[in-house]
C-alpha cells in the first residue's frame, strides 16, 4: 500500500481569527482543531475540514501575526482547490462568494473539470472545482497520462469570452450553503510550481508510486507544461499537479502570510510511513525523523524544487483528546507543552467561531 490520496496543506495566516471567519463563516469549514504549532508552541495552529477533519479535508494554518504578503514562485504552491459536486454548485459558490463582495474569476472549462478562482484575507489562491468529468474524457482509462494531450481549441476561445463568463452564475442570492454546495469532500487537488516536470515526475512518479494520469498544458499559458500525478484514475483528493516554468523567468517562492508552508499526503499506517522513509534515505534526500503530531505520524522531504513535502498517517485522528461535538472549542496542547499551558496562553490573542453546523441535507 501506498500513498492513498492528499491529506492536509499548511499555508501561513497574519491574522489567526480573520482566517477562522473566513474559512468558518464564508466557506464553511468546521475548526476541527484549535492547537499551537509544534514546531513553535508561541503560534497557533488551526486545522478546519469536514466534520471530524478526515484525511484530505484538512486545511490549516500557522498564524505568523502580522506576516507579510509572500509571493508565488518556483518551489512553492500556486494554489489549491476544494471539491464540489458539479456545475450547480459551482455556480452557487460564484454567487455567495460575489454577493459576498469577493473577487471571483471563472467559471473557466478545465475539460476535466470546471473550476472557479478567488483568493482568502491573506492572498491565498482558493479554487472550487467540480469532481467531473474526469481524465478519461480524452484518452482511455488504462492509457492515462501516457502521451501529450493538447488543450482543445475549442475550449481555449470559451475560455477568453469574457462577457459570457462574467455572465454566467446562479440567477437567486445565495445566503445559506446548500448541500450540492458543502465543501465537506475537501480538497480536489494541489498545484504547485516547478522548474523541470520531468525531474518533477522523477519523484512523484517513480520514487513516490503516484500515476501519472495526464500530460498536458498550462490552459492559461500553453506553452508550460501542467502534469497531473494522483491515485487510481486520478481521483479528486488524491492529485498533486504542477505548472513547469522557467528559473531565467520565474521568481522563487518568497514565504510569507498567504502562501504554502507544506503539503502532506496520507499513508494507511505508520508501517508504509517507515518503508517510504527508507526509500527516500536510499534516494539521497532529505529526510527527517518521524514526528509525532499527536492526531498522526509525519516524516518530512523537499520536492526537487525545494517544497516541503510530508507524508502523513491517517490515523489516530482528530477525535483522540476531543469528542466530536467539542472539536476546536478549546486551546489543545500536546502533553509535552501542557506545563507550559499558562505561559503559551498569555502569548496568544484568543480567538472564537460561532457554533458550527452540518448544512442541511448532508449526510
Amino acid at each position: 500500500m501506498g500513498i492513498t490520496g492528499l491529506h492536509h496543506i499548511t499555508l501561513v495566516s497574519a491574522d489567526a481569527q480573520r482566517t477562522a471567519d473566513f474559512y468558518t463563516r464564508v466557506l464553511g469549514q468546521r475548526l476541527i482543531k484549535k492547537t499551537v504549532n509544534f514546531d513553535d508552541p508561541t503560534s497557533y495552529h488551526l486545522y478546519f475540514g469536514d466534520r471530524t477533519g478526515t484525511p484530505g479535508t484538512a486545511i490549516t494554518f500557522f498564524e505568523w501575526p502580522g506576516a507579510r504578503r509572500g509571493l508565488t514562485g518556483i518551489g512553492g504552491t500556486h494554489h489549491f482547490a476544494m471539491r464540489v459536486r458539479d456545475y450547480d454548485g459551482l455556480l452557487k459558490w460564484k454567487r455567495r462568494l460575489m454577493d459576498l463582495g469577493i473577487e471571483v474569476d471563472g467559471p473557466f472549462d478545465r475539460h476535466y473539470f470546471t473550476s472557479i478562482y478567488f483568493k482568502d484575507p491573506d492572498g491565498v489562491i482558493l479554487e472550487i472545482a467540480t469532481d467531473g468529468p474526469g481524465f478519461a474524457v480524452d484518452e482511455d482509462a488504462d492509457q492515462l497520462g501516457t502521451e501529450y494531450r493538447e488543450p482543445p481549441a475549442e475550449m481555449m476561445v470559451n475560455n477568453r469570452d469574457e462577457a459570457r463568463i462574467k455572465a454566467e452564475t446562479w440567477p437567486e442570492p445565495v445566503p445559506n450553503i446548500t448541500a450540492d454546495m458543502a465543501l465537506m469532500q475537501g480538497m480536489h487537488h494541489i498545484t504547485a510550481i516547478g522548474a523541470n516536470i520531468e525531474r518533477s515526475h522523477a519523484f512523484f512518479g517513480d520514487l513516490l508510486g503516484l500515476r501519472l494520469v495526464k500530460r498536458t498544458s498550462n490552459f492559461d499559458d500553453p506553452n508550460s507544461a501542467h502534469w497531473y500525478w494522483g491515485t487510481g484514475s486520478g481521483e479528486p483528493g488524491t492529485l498533486i499537479t504542477y505548472f513547469e516554468r522557467r528559473p531565467s523567468k520565474t521568481r522563487r517562492v518568497q514565504m510569507g502570510a498567504g502562501q504554502t508552508h507544506h503539503y502532506a499526503f496520507a499513508v494507511l499506517d505508520e508501517q508504509t510511513q517507515l518503508e517510504f522513509r527508507e526509500k527516500l534515505v536510499q534516494a539521497g534526500l532529505p529526510v527527517s525523523p518521524v514526528r509525532d503530531r499527536v492526531y498522526f505520524k509525519s516524516i518530512y522531504t523537499n520536492d526537487p524544487d525545494g517544497h516541503i513535502v510530508e507524508l502523513a498517517t491517517a490515523g489516530p485522528g482528530f477525535l483522540i483528546d476531543e469528542t466530536e461535538a467539542a472539536l476546536g472549542q478549546n486551546l489543545k496542547l500536546p502533553e509535552w507543552y501542557e506545563n507550559q499551558r499558562d505561559q503559551i496562553e498569555q502569548l496568544l490573542t484568543p480567538i472564537t467561531v460561532q457554533p458550527w453546523r452540518m448544512p442541511e441535507g448532508v449526510k
